[in-house]
């Protein structure tokens, strides 16, 4: 009975990350990348010269970059073999029964359109390489809210995307992020004006469906003083015996006064090499929040950032990774103080089992300037069996005497006396192992809005079938 329950465990996480769509772009640069692929996707999207130019000097450095030289082996990446830009469609829908029926099935398996009637401000989907779907609700559209793919936006608001793009995260920051600059396509762009409040979420989705596919999103959020905004992204991808890319850039920009939750829930399958870069600036008494969900992929490498640059300023970062049979996640967070009486708090929670890796690596740094700054980090990981492993790898950079930080960290397994105190109260014991594992991940779960907390445990269950009943 136990390995019934186990294949069908796993294959209904399968069904969640969805069965492959029978969808053939109407556009593909084919596989491989040279310069003349770079200009190809350059005149598809009938952008102006000046971006054209940047992903062309982008991608000379992404010739001369090394693979990092940290963390998880990526030496079986062939980048080579890649396909770089695919169109799945010739628009952007604005309402749900716009979208292409085969791509809306595949959306409203993960619950798209019933998620935006119920809860969201506003919504959208990307599939392969661009959108394929944008909505925001017209209250928050007469705000000023401007919420649409970073395509659309080059386009509408050239000079706005202009003044931010690049300036957090470079394209010569490290290889993936060169590679981004050069081909990137899709992602969200999303601005909140002064004083304007979008609490109840905001969401896109992101698809990969063909297998050796690379999607390289870009996106750009800013929030201007006191405004504030709850933004939500989730990722999917099938299973495929062939790898496939996933290598976005986020830069967000929260202004004096303002605040900013981004929260991520990455249900990707085990053949996607999920490797991002994800910055943020904190301006003078302003809040920036990540919460970063990573269930699945073959490798994750993802440390996103804050700058606290203004007075006051705070960060957070509260995160999970689970990683199970040939998963390595290798995730953290980078806190760099750059003024006085800035905060940042970073809780890091994990858990591994069937030989599954995860990694903590981390950075926190304190200028000259940030006098009377305060960090707190938290690293605690679970063990399911003794083939798992995981390792923390902080780095605390001061440069100054006046500021205080706090770092803990805990490797451990499931603790005997919390199992024999649940059995004790006539619980079985894989239900006594899922109340430990779930009460673990739950300073996690109570960030997320409800919908959201109910479908994380509902993952985390099947990914570790087996593994905890």
């Amino acid at each position: 009975m136990a390995n019934k329950s186990t294949s069908a465990n796993k294959k209904a996480l399968n069904q969640e990350r969805g069965e492959v769509d029978k969808i053939r772009p109407i556009l593909s640069t084919g596989v491989g990348i040279n310069e003349s692929i770079i200009q190809n996707i350059s005149i598809a999207k009938k952008e102006p010269k000046w971006m054209l130019t940047l992903r062309l000097k982008a991608y000379k450095i992404y010739l001369e970059k090394p693979l990092p030289h940290f963390g998880p082996d990526l030496s079986q990446i062939d980048l080579d073999h890649i396909k770089y830009f695919q169109r799945a469609t010739n628009y952007v829908a604005r309402k749900w029964k716009d979208v292409p029926d085969t791509i809306k099935e595949t959306f409203e398996r993960i619950g798209v359109p019933e998620a935006e009637r119920k809860y969201l401000a506003g919504s959208a989907a990307q599939y392969e390489s661009e959108a394929v779907y944008s909505n925001l609700k017209k209250d928050l559209e007469a705000k000023g809210i401007i919420f649409m793919d970073t395509d659309t936006a080059l386009r509408e608001h050239p000079n706005l995307v202009r003044q931010y793009f690049g300036t957090l995260v470079a394209a010569s920051d490290n290889k993936f992020s060169a590679l981004n600059t050069a081909v990137w396509s899709g992602g969200t762009f999303l601005y909140v004006p002064k004083g304007v409040h979008a609490d109840v979420p905001i969401q896109s989705y992101f698809r990969i469906n063909a297998g050796r596919t690379g999607q390289f999103e870009r996106t750009l959020i800013i929030v201007d003083e006191g405004g504030s905004v709850n933004y939500v992204e989730g990722c999917t991808a099938p299973n495929y015996s062939e790898d496939s890319l996933h290598a976005a850039v986020v830069e967000v920009f929260v202004k004096k006064g303002g605040r900013c939750r981004y929260t991520t829930i990455q249900n990707w399958s085990t053949n996607v090499y999920s490797l991002e870069t994800k910055r943020a600036q904190a301006d003078e008494n302003s809040s920036m929040e990540w919460v970063d969900g990573n269930l699945g992929s073959k490798v994750t490498m993802k440390y996103p950032s804050i700058y606290l640059a203004g007075h006051g300023a705070s960060g957070s970062m509260l995160s999970i990774a689970a990683a199970g049979s040939q998963m390595h996640q290798d995730t953290g967070a980078k806190m760099i103080h750059m003024a006085p009486d800035t905060h940042s708090t970073i809780v890091s929670k994990s858990i591994c089992h069937d030989g599954g890796r995860a990694d903590y690596r981390g950075l926190i740094k304190y200028i000259q300037q940030a006098d009377n700054a305060h960090s707190h980090v938290e690293c605690d990981t679970i063990l399911m069996d003794d083939q798992s492993g995981s390792d923390t790898f902080p780095v605390n950079d001061i440069e100054t005497s006046n500021g205080t930080i706090e770092h803990e960290a805990r490797v451990s397994k499931i603790s005997e006396e919390q199992l024999y105190y649940l059995e004790s109260r006539g619980i079985d014991e894989s239900t006594a192992t899922q109340l430990i594992v779930m009460g673990f991940l739950d300073p996690f779960t109570k960030q997320l809005p409800m919908e959201y907390a109910v479908e994380l445990n509902r993952l985390i269950r099947y990914q570790m079938s087996g593994s905890i009943g």
